[in-house]
C-alpha cells in the first residue's frame, strides 16, 4: 500500500536554470525571466550541437487554436529533430491546456517541449501532470527559475557567471561590481561579460572601479563602507564629492542603511558565520564583514543608528529644511561609532 502511494505522488527532477537540458517536457518555471531565457538558450543550444537541422517552433499560449501543438509536432518529410517553446503558460487558452494534456500521452518522438509558466493557479492541472506520474514516466524535468531579490543571491548568480566565463574575481571586488548593478540580472550579468572581455580573467579590485565610475550605486557603496570602516573624514569626502556631481541623497541612505541593519543583525549573535549567515540570510563573509564593523559599538547605540535611519529618510523625503545635513549628521553618527 506505501509502495503504490509512493508511485502515485513520483516527482520530476528539479534543476537549476544553469543545469537546464534536453528532456522530452521541460517545464522552465518561476518569474525571473533573464534566467527562463538562458535556460531555454541552453537547451536550444544543446539539441543544434546534436543536430544542427534542428527545427524549432515557437506557440503562445494566450493565442493558442485547437490543433495547433499537433500540427508542429508532427513528424516532417526528414524527419528532424524539433524543439517546441511555449510561452505563457499562465496565461494559456483552453484549448492550449486541452490540447497540451493530450500531447503528454502522446507526446512525439525525438520532440523537445519546452514549457514557460512564470507564475499564477492558470495551468495547474498541466503543471500537475507535468510534475506528477505523468512527467515522471516521460523524463520531464523542470527548470526552477525564482526571483532573486536578496544580496546574497546576486552575489551567488554574479560568482556563477564568472566561472562560466572562466574568469576570477577578489570577493571585494564582485561585492562592488553586484553594488553598482542594482537593476535587472541581465544588466549584471552583460556587465560581467563586457568586464571579462575587455579586462581578462583575472580582475582586480582596480579593474571594477574603473568599470563602475560614475554609477551612482558604487559611489553610494563608498560612502558606506568609509562610514562603516570608521574613516570619518573620507566619508564626508565622499559625501561631498558624491552630491556636487549630481548624485541623488537617497541611494547613499539606502547603502548605508543596508549595512547598519546587517550589523545590527549580526550584533551579540553567537555562532560560526555559516550558521548565521542561514539565520540571516546573507553570506557567510558579508557576516564575517559585519561583525568587524560592529567592533566598537554599543547595543544601544546601534539601536539609536537605526532610529536616525528612519529619522534622516524622512528628512530627505520633505521633512526637513536642510535634509543634507541630516544626511551628513546620520554618516557622521555611524563613522564615529555611536560617539
Amino acid at each position: 500500500m506505501a509502495a503504490a502511494s509512493k508511485t502515485s505522488k513520483a516527482k520530476i527532477a528539479k534543476v537549476d536554470f544553469n543545469e537546464a537540458r534536453p528532456a522530452a517536457v521541460v517545464l522552465i518555471s518561476g518569474p525571473e525571466q533573464f534566467l527562463a531565457d538562458r535556460a531555454a538558450r541552453t537547451i536550444r543550444e544543446a539539441l543544434r550541437e546534436r543536430e544542427a537541422a534542428l527545427e524549432i517552433h515557437d506557440i503562445d499560449a494566450a493565442s493558442y487554436g485547437a490543433g495547433e501543438l499537433f500540427t508542429v509536432a508532427s513528424p516532417s518529410l526528414f524527419a528532424e529533430p524539433r524543439l517546441i517553446r511555449v510561452e505563457g503558460v499562465e496565461k494559456s487558452s483552453d484549448a492550449f491546456l486541452e490540447d497540451a494534456k493530450r500531447y503528454l500521452s502522446q507526446p512525439a518522438e525525438d520532440t523537445t517541449l519546452v514549457l514557460r509558466h512564470s507564475s499564477g493557479q492558470r495551468g495547474k492541472a498541466l503543471l500537475d501532470a507535468v510534475r506528477g506520474d505523468t512527467g515522471a514516466q516521460l523524463g520531464a524535468i523542470e527548470v526552477v527559475c525564482a526571483e532573486i531579490k536578496k544580496d546574497a543571491d546576486r552575489l551567488s548568480f554574479a560568482q556563477g557567471e564568472f566561472r562560466r566565463l572562466g574568469a576570477q574575481i577578489p570577493a571585494t571586488a564582485l561585492r562592488s561590481l553586484v553594488a553598482a548593478y542594482q537593476g535587472g540580472l541581465g544588466e549584471l550579468a552583460g556587465a560581467i561579460e563586457q568586464l571579462v572581455s575587455d579586462v581578462g580573467k583575472r580582475l582586480t579590485d582596480s579593474d571594477v572601479e574603473r568599470s563602475t565610475e560614475g554609477r551612482v550605486e558604487a559611489g553610494a557603496f563608498k560612502v558606506a563602507d568609509a562610514a562603516t570602516a570608521g574613516r570619518a573624514a573620507d566619508a564626508l569626502v565622499l559625501l561631498r564629492q558624491a552630491l556636487s556631481t549630481g548624485t541623488d541623497a537617497i541611494p547613499m541612505l539606502a547603502a548605508l542603511n543596508m549595512k547598519v541593519r546587517a550589523m545590527a543583525r549580526v550584533y551579540g549573535a553567537r555562532g560560526s558565520a555559516g550558521e548565521l549567515a542561514s539565520t540571516f540570510g546573507m553570506a557567510p563573509w558579508q557576516v564575517e564583514r559585519a561583525q568587524r564593523e560592529t567592533r566598537g559599538w554599543t547595543e544601544g547605540d546601534l539601536a539609536r543608528a537605526i532610529d536616525m535611519a528612519a529619522e534622516t529618510e524622512l528628512a530627505l523625503k520633505g521633512g526637513s529644511r536642510d535634509p543634507i545635513y541630516a544626511l551628513e549628521r546620520y554618516v557622521l553618527f555611524v563613522a564615529k561609532r555611536g560617539r
